[in-house]
């Protein structure tokens, strides 16, 4: 324990190093707007001029938005432009607020004088953001926005702006817009319907949506849920047991190893927005599925590799998968079977991340296939 301890704080000082101003040494150069870019800016305090305008950084888990999950959009401090949606964000445990993804074209990365790191600004106004950090694991897009609270408003959903409306629309036509990682698809009412409303256009009621649902078991179910709901087309990630000879388990029976079961998540999706190919993909990407009975560090047949195909189509899939994770030099032992029935967990393990505003421990994007 004393060991993981150090290693945490370790690592908590390694991302205040990299997310920390540059040194005082460095020329100065002003967070300003393009040329010709006719903007209207909120008047800021000296402080918020501190970081917005000469490039400050505010002091690690001091800001507003650091430890903050509420529904929503994030907007520049200075010219109030749409500048994250609240499903890109995420716990990086390193002190300031974190974004996988940013809705497309609000933000700008130009590379410190030093060459060391990328600054992010807002791209309407200039305004000093944080840093971008590329690589690192913690979600599927490999990104992370390190962003200062201070820099940043928040409009709880439904409260959304009609421009804010049309930056969220024209992120979620972004190509590649699987991930659910900067999209309004997540959140309860979409910004663009919202807003629409509120600038007098009239509503549509949608379309009753068709739903498939697909059930995978790839160790502790926090953290498959937890990257799971984050997809663009995910209806409903819900954690609970299957594969196993006894009803209605519990979880102190499934973890005693007696049931049979496995940790599994329920994945309901719009086969129209996103593909079981798609989500399984992403599956076999955030755990490691040549490991038997085990996941990290967790041990035991409850935590397994498995996929309970639905159908045919979700089974003939799977196969394809595992078939190029070997070619790929993996030993695949993810169990496929049929889907049989699945038992809801207990409440306190559902969004159990997004409750307790932890991360996974044993789960990481890898990117696995080629």
């Amino acid at each position: 324990m004393t060991a993981l301890r150090t290693s945490l704080i370790g690592i908590i000082s390694l991302a205040a190093a990299a997310c920390a101003q540059i040194p005082q040494s460095a020329p100065e150069q002003l967070a300003v707007p393009a040329e010709g870019n006719d903007v209207t800016w909120n008047e800021l305090t000296p402080a918020e001029t501190r970081v917005i305008v000469h490039r400050g950084t505010e002091m690690p888990f001091s800001g507003k938005y650091e430890n903050h999950w509420e529904e929503g959009m994030y907007t520049c401090k200075r010219c109030d432009a749409p500048l994250y949606l609240s499903t890109a964000k995420f716990d990086a445990s390193c002190g300031w607020p974190s974004f996988d993804d940013e809705i497309e074209g609000a933000v700008t990365r130009t590379p410190d004088p030093d060459g060391m790191r990328t600054e992010i600004t807002c791209s309407n106004c200039g305004a000093h953001l944080g840093h971008v950090f590329l690589g690192e694991g913690f979600t599927p897009t490999n990104t992370r926005h390190c962003v200062n609270s201070i820099s940043m408003n928040f409009v709880p959903a439904g409260e959304e702006t009609a421009s804010a409306a049309s930056a969220s629309a024209q992120d979620n036509a972004a190509p590649g817009s699987d991930m659910a990682a900067g999209t309004a698809a997540g959140m309860s009412g979409s910004a663009g319907e919202s807003a629409a409303g509120q600038a007098g256009n009239q509503a549509t009621v949608p379309q009753e949506q068709r739903t498939e649902t697909a059930y995978l078991a790839g160790g502790c179910f926090w953290g498959v849920e937890h990257f799971l709901e984050r997809l663009e087309g995910v209806h409903s990630v819900r954690s609970g047991y299957m594969g196993g000879h006894t009803t209605n388990p519990t979880y102190d029976e499934v973890c005693s190893g007696r049931t049979g079961h496995a940790e599994t998540v329920e994945v309901v999706f719009d086969p129209a927005r996103i593909s079981f190919e798609t989500i399984a993909r992403t599956f076999f990407e955030i755990h490691d599925p040549t490991q038997i009975n085990r996941q990290g560090p967790d041990r035991g047949n409850q935590y397994r590799s498995a996929v309970f195909y639905a159908n045919e189509d979700q089974k003939a899939v799977t196969g394809m998968l595992i078939g190029l994770l070997q070619e790929n030099g993996y030993d695949v032992v993810t169990e496929v079977a049929e889907a049989n029935t699945f038992w809801p967990a207990e409440e306190y393990h559902q969004d159990y991340y997004s409750r307790t505003g932890g991360r996974p421990y044993c789960h990481g994007y890898v990117k696995r296939f080629k």
